[in-house]
């Protein structure tokens, strides 16, 4: 997204972060736990004030995106190079706006400019920035929109991830977004990567926001088609890294109007992707820009200030507001959450366990307690939650006990979650085989992706169920290496202790691995053009538990596999 004006000059600036640490406080004035269902971005530079009033008070916007805070070193300016708590522009306008009742979501970062975290590498420096724009303008919600090379930088993406932790112990009310641009297929590899430096920092990015624009795909490009393809196929990414994301977490940005690579997403485009949003319970709902709602005058490009397109002025702000009221979309009228697991089912032998993430995610309204509980299942099979209740947005462990008695077989066992909001479930199907193992797939489940999808499986990016090249029914699964990653699918199962078992797959591709992982250690490999079978032999330790896997090799092409077996 882009900036109209952006200027650079030193001597504009005033100091507002030094390298000097400065001790982390809580907003004051801001409400806490707050949710803007639709928060178009407003870029602060533009000069457009009376548009964004008459948005507010005449066409029922209840919060924008202010955009776009720069990191410039380790100080911050607004994009028209006037310093954060001194824009004699930008301040009166968010002032105005929350004096009337709304709501502000202050970004950074953007197309022309990078978020503090990338532009300085003082930790400190760059936690009191960032509290500095809390402070400064009461908000309980900061977006981070990263594009460009930015998004691979590895270092900036940690200090990032670092600050939000610090900020969110600091402000336990803030809420995080962050702006990731997409494809049709979903996020960049380096997109991915940022989602998991949070995982591993320990951080819950509230929203994942996709910019669904500028795909430089064609001039014919189905805009909002495409916008709900990035939607589902970002929220499988998200859900491959962390199994408690759910639509709650996932925000849709496309650009109104005219894009940049010459396609148009039309107000048609705009009503598919708001009902899109009503019935999957968005996070958030957002356009650039609130400043382009408008038809152009004469036949200037004025990209930054107009869409391009035959439209009444706010035309797209009235298509999008009706989703504040909607089921999921958080605008603080209702509170709902929703329940996953993952994986959604498992293959145990007698006698062995099992367990699975109980995901849970905040939908609408705020955060809420969710006491866990199963059904169904078979007696001497046991089912624990750790812990039994958890606040929506955070995850339990499951894990499934079975007795060295119970009866081979597939058993549904119903997972509820119950709130004050109301209750929500999902099943989880446990196949219990003899500790023996036996063939046709042992304990491996879809173990010849005859189901047409890879669960339970769990794929890296580039892993899917294709109808060919098959080598036996009528799927086999794709593994797609990039050039930095292995692109693997991997199933957790629990055979028999102690025991020695061989696993065996269809395989072929460049550099095709198979192998266990886990409580035990084995693999192998081959590079054919044709389908071969590889057999690998292995013995389990105390738990019986492993993890089978297939993967590629970096920079190589696909690889595929099919018809798995532990015997």
């Amino acid at each position: 997204m882009h900036l109209a004006r952006l200027a650079a000059s030193a001597c504009a600036l005033a100091l507002t972060v030094t390298g000097a640490a400065v001790a982390l406080a809580p907003a004051g004035s801001a409400a806490a736990g707050s949710v803007y269902s639709v928060a178009p971005y407003v870029d602060m530079s533009n000069g457009q004030e009376g548009l964004l009033d008459t948005a507010l008070t005449g066409h029922r916007l209840k919060a924008y995106t202010a955009a776009f805070v720069l990191g410039v070193g380790c100080n911050q300016i607004w994009g028209d190079t006037l310093p954060i708590g001194n824009d004699s522009f930008t301040d009166p306008e968010i002032a105005r706006a929350k004096a009337e009742g709304a709501s502000v979501i202050i970004s950074s970062g953007g197309a022309s400019g990078e978020p503090l975290a990338w532009t300085c590498s003082n930790q400190s420096s760059v936690d009191a920035g960032y509290q500095a724009v809390i402070n400064d303008y009461g908000v309980t919600q900061l977006d981070f929109d990263v594009e460009g090379a930015a998004v691979a930088d590895t270092a900036a993406v940690a200090r990032q991830m670092q600050a939000m932790k610090d900020l969110k112990a600091a402000n336990p009310a803030l809420r995080f977004s962050m702006t990731l641009p997409v494809l049709t297929s979903g996020l960049t590899g380096d997109g991915v990567n940022i989602l998991k430096a949070a995982k591993n920092a320990g951080v819950r990015i509230d929203v994942v926001n996709v910019m669904t624009m500028d795909y430089y795909a064609g001039t014919g490009t189905e805009m909002g088609q495409a916008a709900l393809s990035a939607a589902r196929a970002t929220l499988a990414q998200m859900q491959s890294v962390d199994s408690g994301y759910g639509y709650g977490n996932l925000g849709i940005t496309p650009m109104i109007g005219k894009n940049d690579d010459g396609s148009t997403f039309t107000l048609a485009d705009a009503q598919t992707v708001e009902s899109f949003a009503a019935q999957n319970g968005l996070g958030r709902l957002a356009f650039w820009s609130a400043n382009r709602d408008q038809p152009c005058g004469g036949s200037a490009n004025s990209l930054s200030t107009c869409s391009e397109i035959s439209q009444s002025p706010l035309a797209f702000t009235d298509a999008f507001v009706p989703f504040e009221g909607g089921s999921g979309g958080g605008g603080g009228t209702t509170t709902d959450f929703s329940l996953s697991l993952s994986p959604g089912s498992a293959s145990v032998a007698q006698g062995g366990s099992a367990t699975a993430t109980v995901g849970t995610a905040v939908t609408s309204g705020g955060a809420e307690s969710v006491s866990l509980s199963a059904s169904g299942a078979p007696s001497g099979v046991g089912i624990s939650f750790s812990p039994n209740s958890v606040t929506s947005g955070s995850s339990s462990t499951l894990t499934a006990t079975v007795g060295s008695s119970v009866a081979a077989g597939s058993y549904p066992i119903t997972v509820t979650g119950s709130a004050a909001s109301g209750s929500h479930s999902a099943t989880y199907t446990l196949t219990v085989t003899s500790s023996g193992g036996g063939g046709g797939g042992g304990s491996l489940v879809n173990a010849g992706f005859e189901s047409g999808g890879t669960s339970p499986w769990t794929c890296a990016a580039g892993g899917s169920v294709v109808s060919t090249p098959v080598h036996g029914g009528s799927h086999s699964l794709q593994v797609t290496p990039s050039s930095s990653g292995t692109g693997e699918c991997d199933q957790a199962v629990t055979l028999a202790p102690n025991k020695t078992y061989t696993l065996s797959a269809w395989v072929q591709g460049p550099y095709a691995y198979v192998g266990v992982s886990g409580g035990a250690t084995a693999s192998t490999w081959s590079d054919a053009t044709a389908w071969n079978q590889l057999k690998v032999t292995f013995t389990t330790g105390s738990s019986g538990a492993v993890t089978v896997y297939v993967h590629g090799w970096y920079g190589q092409g696909a690889v595929y596999a099919d018809d798995f077996s532990l015997a």
